[in-house]
């Protein structure tokens, strides 16, 4: 599978619930974090959720 980086680019203040867990759950935690993760199925659902707080680049 091909991994992806996402990185947190705004904040998740005034945000629901949902959308806060799901930062946390994919380890971003604080502005500008960044983790890289498989790209499932599963990843890419929890990104199309919070695409406007992230920012998704493809790793080589």
């Amino acid at each position: 599978m091909t991994k992806i980086k996402i990185t947190k680019v705004k904040s998740a203040i005034r945000r629901p619930g949902k959308q806060k867990a799901t930062l946390v759950a994919l380890g971003l935690n604080r502005m500008n974090s960044t983790v890289e993760k498989e790209a499932t199925p599963q990843i890419l659902g929890m990104v199309a959720k919070i695409r406007h707080l992230i920012t998704v680049e493809e790793v080589k």
